[in-house]
């Protein structure tokens, strides 16, 4: 193990076994923040996925498959002699006055519509003390635990307090079987690591919180969509009967504002996901958005003449939140009357009756040649400028990487107006209302008959791009929020020791960030050149580091900003 900040980096379903927006971000990250050591915890469906990603030697991987095992901790490194005796000390008394209080305690948590995430919290760390001596298999599937939890929900389902339908059998065992898999994440161990960083307000967050309440770990919180409101749309879709859907919702809700209520910093990609955040109770103060960037030495403005066939690019998954069927609706209407165009879809399958559903729609509209599934890429950069026009026709989005990319590249965009699309394209593209063909057709029509505007707009999204949406200033600023979150956890047991130097230091350092917000750049770089004299072993001396560089970037000073970030390098 090395000196450098350790963060536990939570996902789910995403890095580094599936492709995708998530997966693009922790690879950048992990890869390109090199002074960090990452612990991935990936929270995957089944152990049999193949991993997509290749892991750099600043990171190591945990995976907790929530199904495909008969053995819950089969996939840990886990001797077989620990598995056998925590079976053998689980017995139906241990179950009976160990496991089935603290089980009804879950169960009232998860389907009440007042939720006690303090409580939640506390009942699920009870249970990852449990499950360190006593099997989760054996408890989850006892008699005992089963009759205890169909009594509970049909007395639940009766009274009006729950507002619960009534279940059948298939849901008592469903919803219960819910509860198995996805609560098997607390029988995993949590590593001891400076920060925790969840990429979603999701299950993927409950060993973060775990690791907060066991050893005071900061917690960190990035949102790309709003978990929540993204399984309320999917599940709208599942024809689940009225008790699993309202099980299910309950759930996730207890999950979603357990994470809201322990993160100690939130930062949604875009500014539109704050209104969700503060809407289920995270302080505005605790909110930091930090946006989605890209690489500008990888995606390039690199000049292409254009197409002899004028040329509409969209990358996206083949989802229904892609909303794949206005695309091609759309592509209909320009086609007809604008003969000459081609349309090419690159991304992957995610939903393959979605996709039959479009591949039906394409031969039912006649576009055959004209529109082309050309399924995934491995060279992004050549898929946009190989087009004319990039689209995006979603539903739901928070900051895509789809539009940033574009605009790096220097292509203009058509793109619904959802989540953050508005924020990342500012004047330099076009928007639309979504699921909305005839509007979206037009937008492709106007910049197909207008050259001029095409050229101007591409070259406005780049100079955007490179303004706002630049990979390192998306990593400078998660790196400022690991160290700050970092010393923050030192800093509670050195204000405990009454350090009068650290809480002056602390003081001139807010001083500092109040004269940046004011634009008073050399006031602020003398309050933290000051702060560092206070203390130069302290926990905050690489924040201000970096602050005295940023202020100096600023004010133009491009050497002395320099110097600053190598003072820092070599201190980390």
């Amino acid at each position: 193990m090395t000196d450098q900040i350790r963060v536990l980096l939570s996902t789910e379903g995403t890095y580094p076994f599936h492709q995708g927006g998530v997966s693009t971000w922790c690879e950048n990250l992990i890869n390109k923040l090199d002074v960090v050591d990452f612990f991935i915890y990936s929270i995957i469906a089944n152990p049999f996925v193949t991993q997509k990603f290749q892991l750099p030697k600043n990171a190591s991987l945990q995976t907790v498959p929530l199904w495909g095992m008969e053995e819950p901790k089969e996939h840990l490194a886990v001797p077989f002699s620990e598995i056998y005796l925590s079976k053998e000390n689980t017995t139906t008394l241990t179950v009976q006055e160990h496991f089935i209080p603290l089980f009804i305690r879950l169960i009232e948590e998860v389907i009440s519509e007042v939720k006690k995430p303090q409580q939640f919290a506390h009942v699920l760390l009870d249970l990852y003390h449990y499950f360190q001596k006593f099997d989760y298999q054996v408890s989850f599937k006892s008699e005992l635990t089963w009759n205890v939890y169909k009594d509970f929900i049909l007395k639940a389902s009766s009274n009006k307090t729950f507002r619960l339908s009534q279940p059948d059998v298939y849901g008592l065992i469903q919803s219960l079987g819910w509860l198995y898999r996805f609560l098997s994440i607390v029988n995993a161990p949590i590593p001891e690591t400076h920060v925790t960083h969840s990429t979603a307000a999701a299950f993927c967050g409950i060993p973060c919180v775990l690791a907060k309440l066991k050893n005071n770990t900061p917690f960190l919180l990035t949102e790309h969509g709003i978990y929540l409101r993204e399984q309320y749309i999917s599940l709208s879709k599942r024809g689940y009967s009225s008790f699993l859907t309202t099980f299910l919702i309950r759930f996730i809700q207890s999950i979603s504002t357990l994470n809201y209520t322990y993160a100690d910093q939130v930062s949604p990609v875009c500014q539109y996901n704050t209104r969700w955040e503060t809407r289920f109770g995270v302080p505005i103060d605790r909110i930091h958005v930090i946006q989605n960037g890209v690489d500008q030495h990888v995606f390039t403005d690199t000049p292409s003449s254009p197409n002899v066939i004028p040329t509409v690019v969209m990358t996206a998954r083949i989802d229904p939140v892609k909303d794949i069927l206005t695309f091609l609706r759309a592509a209909a209407i320009v086609r007809d009357r604008f003969p000459n165009v081609k349309f090419v879809l690159y991304g992957s399958v995610s939903v393959s009756e979605y996709f039959e559903e479009c591949k039906e729609l394409r031969e039912k509209l006649r576009l055959h040649d004209s529109f082309i599934f050309a399924g995934h890429t491995s060279n992004i950069v050549a898929a946009y400028q190989s087009g004319d026009i990039i689209a995006l026709t979603s539903i739901s989005e928070a900051f895509p990487y789809s539009v940033v990319e574009a605009m790096m590249v220097g292509k203009p965009v058509v793109a619904t107006d959802v989540g953050g699309v508005k924020e990342a394209l500012g004047n330099t593209g076009l928007l639309v209302d979504p699921i909305d063909p005839e509007a979206f057709a037009e937008a492709i029509l106007k910049l197909l008959n207008n050259s001029l505007l095409r050229s101007e707009l591409g070259r406005e999204a780049r100079e955007r791009a490179l303004n706002f949406f630049t990979l390192d200033k998306v990593l400078d600023l998660y790196l400022k929020s690991y160290i700050r979150l970092a010393s923050h956890a030192k800093e509670n047991v050195l204000i405990f020791r009454k350090d009068t130097k650290l809480e002056n230091q602390k003081l001139l350092l807010e001083k500092g960030y109040a004269l940046m917000s004011c634009g008073l750049y050399q006031e602020a770089i003398s309050h933290f050149r000051t702060a560092l004299k206070e203390k130069v072993e302290s926990p905050y001396t690489p924040v201000l580091l970096t602050e005295i560089s940023e202020a100096y970037n600023r004010l133009g000073e491009y050497d002395l900003a320099f110097q600053e970030l190598e003072k820092y390098s070599a201190l980390v």
